[in-house]
């Protein structure tokens, strides 16, 4: 009951955003008493909300704390689904473990896991990701599509591209993608994605899609093996950067594309994808566990595939693999 207060609170500010809303107001929108309200503003000043009350016009939210909590993130939400319900913790072993049991225990669709620090979050290939506290998003999200399991895939490229939409909004910077899911900002790495598949032999129970993207880091921050390799936003703009607004915009634009990709499937997407992709009309080098393949990468097929054209013209579909750009 108090969560669902605080919802409708939050979201009553939200669309109110600069305006101030009265002590009756909100009274009457959570139907308790004046000191009732009085005691909702202490909580969220408690959180780290700075808010200002007016004597007869109210109270309004000047800012917010700098951590991501669920009502951080609530303030300015714009989604319709996404984001709607909210698990969050200050430190988990992994957020993508923590989604995995929320969808088996029947989460709605658009439910995220949310967290300041990871101890054992995990990248594509089983890869560790370095996840330090309060300075970057681990986020997880709950899908539930009406699909056959073998277009999976592909919501890993809509989710790229939503977070390179997301990194343009937030903080005018041009990230691209690497084939087929590594986010880059001038050539470092920036967001990991790690999309699981919970299916039924003919269709998709739960996408559990886990981003992690970094944001505050400072260059101190990463161990020497990370230095050369990695980046965060914060670093390349050369100020911090909201991560609540990060989410918030994130959310909306993985909905909206989502949205597209159900209506219209997934040739906009790919157009999309194609054209933050840094590899394609690239000579590359492909690693895969089988061996390497060099060429010119052609594109994506619609199953998210990269199609690789060697120098005797003969042309490969790879389905995982470490990309190297030689020019």
């Amino acid at each position: 009951m108090q969560s669902e207060l605080r919802k409708k609170l939050l979201d009553a500010f939200t669309n109110n955003k600069d305006e101030y809303l009265s002590g009756q107001a909100i009274a009457d929108l959570l139907g308790c008493s004046r000191t009732a309200v009085w005691k909702h503003m202490e909580n969220l000043r408690k959180e780290g909300f700075e808010l200002e009350a007016v004597r007869r016009k109210g109270y309004r939210i000047i800012s917010t704390a700098e951590k991501v909590t669920a009502d951080e993130i609530r303030f300015g939400l714009k989604t319709k689904t996404l984001g709607k319900h909210i698990y969050y913790e200050e430190t988990v072993d992994s957020t993508q473990k923590i989604a995995h049991r929320l969808s088996n225990e029947e989460a709605v669709e658009g439910t995220i896991v949310v967290a300041e620090e990871q101890s054992s979050g995990r990248g594509r290939m089983d890869r560790k990701w370095y996840a330090p506290k309060y300075t970057g998003v681990w986020l997880s999200i709950i899908l539930r599509p009406n699909l056959p399991p073998h277009k999976a895939p592909q919501l890993t490229l809509i989710a790229a591209v939503a977070v390179v939409q997301a990194i343009e909004e937030v903080t005018g910077l041009q990230p691209e993608i690497k084939w087929p899911n590594d986010v880059l900002l001038n050539g470092k790495k920036i967001t990991g994605i790690l999309t699981e598949m919970q299916s039924d032999a003919d269709r998709i129970v739960s996408i559990i899609m886990g981003i992690g993207i970094n944001v505050n880091q400072k260059p101190e921050d990463y161990p020497n093996e990370l230095k050369e390799v990695a980046t965060s936003l914060s670093i390349e703009k050369g100020e911090k950067v909201s991560r609540a607004e990060l989410i918030q915009v994130l959310l909306l634009k993985l909905e909206n594309l989502y949205t597209i990709y159900l209506e219209k499937g997934f040739y906009p997407i790919k157009l999309l994808w194609e054209g933050y992709a840094i590899s394609i009309g690239k000579n590359i080098i492909a690693r895969t566990l089988t061996g390497s393949i060099e060429g010119k990468a052609l594109g994506i097929k619609d199953d998210g595939v990269l199609i690789i054209e060697d120098q005797s013209g003969k042309t490969h579909h790879v389905y995982s693999a470490d990309i190297e750009i030689n020019s």
